[in-house]
């Protein structure tokens, strides 16, 4: 079975628009802004670990650390399902073998 052959219903949605304020979000989640890209994360560099800043919700404001998988850049809006927990910061300690 080829789950890839799905189309999926994704509106397009341009940050300036949703910055504005002129964007409503009707998903179950709060939308963040990238706004630093700290390092990559994960047994073998899969995940980035990023700084974002709530847009909406209670913590409107509050810049986070997440861990993300997948292509990311400076700018993207992310939905966090959740905005309480934050990702433990990088160390740069590796295992000595």
């Amino acid at each position: 079975m080829n789950m890839g052959s799905k189309k999926r219903n994704v509106k397009e949605v341009k940050t300036e628009d949703l910055k504005k304020g002129d964007v409503q979000v009707d998903v179950d989640g709060f939308p963040a802004e990238v706004v630093e890209l700290i390092g990559r994360t994960g047994a073998r560099g899969e995940a980035t670990q990023i700084r974002c800043k709530v847009m909406q919700g209670r913590d409107q404001g509050k810049v986070l650390r997440r861990n993300v998988k997948g292509p990311t850049r400076l700018g993207d809006i992310l939905i966090l399902k959740e905005t309480e927990m934050e990702a433990a910061p990088l160390t740069g300690r590796r295992k000595k073998r």
